[in-house]
């Protein structure tokens, strides 16, 4: 079946999303090119101190000539959506300059509409966009495919490895090449961390802590022993619990303490004693410490950023890193108190921020789609004429409904 009778049929779901998102946020199917974004002289300041510029030769070297040879393009852009490098034939870079694609442009979904370099930095996973799935029709000539790239230390995104072609892009085998272009580039950057002599950072003996708590019933718990070994462990729900507990007070806490927090009913002592035992076993000795108890490990949480982010006046960053309710089903009350001041907080910042983009993502997530106050709002700064003023009225009759 063909790519443009798959999309009169109907829109993958995460496309259908990003066409929201880009309506949201004011880009017109009609506009022609991406915005460049970046001065000569910014561009090159940029690529000079970006971690990629040390990969960039290796990936024109294992993908740039392939992509050449079937006259497409390779981009490699930043965490932002900047585009730092494009290499291509110069018949086909020509072609690309008609649709802004070109170093210094940005294209992130916000400003370029849906396309796959946008949408992998915002779903931070790899993506592929064929022809008509594209937001601007100046686009839907062409094809893309493009994956992450994340700092090897630190998880963090640090950019996204695109090609972008005609319709021999559109094959399986494309995808498998930028993805195993990237994790190449991966690869090389941890290399150059172990043979790079230096301090480790962390906690005194060197082991670093991610827990990732958000939209989860289980927290994802990943350790670094400082010595190149990580392992990832999927807690139980009490042991995610006792962990948020713990990660929020970096002084520790008392076992009566820790109790008060983790259960709604008293009496439950013994209890708390034998999950720390299990929880112990499970991590070891080394990392979870007693009297009072506390992480003996350096500690970053998905949640923490959120906090971070918001502290920034960054909140948009808040709103990518915000994968949902902090443990959405856990009813311990300090987990339930530090859920509700995250949302508080996320929420009182879109409310003030009069961004009906960030407001929509809002809405349109499974928490944020009954929140009548911020339908409310995104309605009062949505115009009149935007394609999302139907859906939102629509949202807020419904809720009218709903609640009588």
């Amino acid at each position: 079946m063909s790519t443009d009778l798959m999309t009169r049929r109907g829109m993958r779901a995460e496309v259908a999303e990003s066409w929201q998102r880009s309506a949201a946020a004011g880009v017109s199917t009609d506009r022609v090119d991406a915005p460049v974004i970046l001065a000569t002289d910014e561009l090159r300041d940029l690529r000079e101190a970006h971690p990629l510029a040390r990969v960039f030769p290796l990936l024109d070297d294992v993908l740039g000539q392939a992509v050449r040879d079937c006259d497409a393009m390779m981009a490699i852009s930043d965490a932002a959506g900047h585009l730092l490098w494009v290499c291509g034939t110069p018949a086909t870079l020509r072609e690309a300059e008609k649709i802004g694609f070109v170093e210094g442009s940005n294209w992130d979904e916000r400003l370029a509409g849906t396309n796959a370099p946008g949408l992998a930095l915002a779903l931070d996973q790899p993506v592929t966009i064929t022809r008509a799935e594209h937001f601007r029709a100046s686009v839907q000539p062409w094809s893309c495919a493009a994956t992450p790239i994340h700092d090897p230390r630190t998880a963090q995104l640090l950019g996204v490895l695109d090609v972008t072609g005609g319709d021999r892009v559109v094959v399986p085998q494309t995808m498998a090449m930028v993805r195993a272009a990237a994790r190449l580039a991966e690869a090389e950057l941890a290399r150059e961390v172990l043979t790079t002599p230096g301090p480790r950072t962390g906690s005194p003996h060197g082991v670093r802590v991610l827990l990732e708590s958000l939209g989860r019933t289980e927290s994802l718990l990943t350790v670094d022993d400082g010595r190149g070994q990580v392992r990832t462990v999927r807690l139980t729900p009490r042991h995610s619990e006792i962990l948020l507990l713990l990660a929020a007070a970096p002084r520790g806490l008392s076992g009566d303490e820790l109790a008060v927090l983790l259960y709604e009913d008293d009496g439950a002592s013994s209890t708390l004693r034998a999950e720390l035992n299990r929880l112990r076993h499970l991590l070891g000795e080394e990392l979870l410490a007693s009297r009072p108890y506390r992480l003996a490990a350096g500690l970053t949480g998905d949640w923490l950023a959120v906090e971070a982010q918001l502290a920034a006046g960054d909140l948009r960053a808040a709103m990518r890193t915000y994968c949902g309710p902090l443990l959405p089903r856990s009813t311990a009350p300090g987990v339930v108190r530090l859920r509700d001041e995250l949302e508080g907080s996320l929420r009182h910042a879109l409310l003030a921020s009069r961004e009906p983009d960030l407001m929509s993502a809002w809405t349109r997530s499974a928490w944020g789609r009954d929140d009548y106050d911020m339908w409310q709002a995104q309605r009062a700064v949505v115009a009149p004429t935007s394609p999302l003023r139907p859906l939102v009225d629509g949202q807020i009759a419904r809720l009218d409904r709903e609640l009588l």
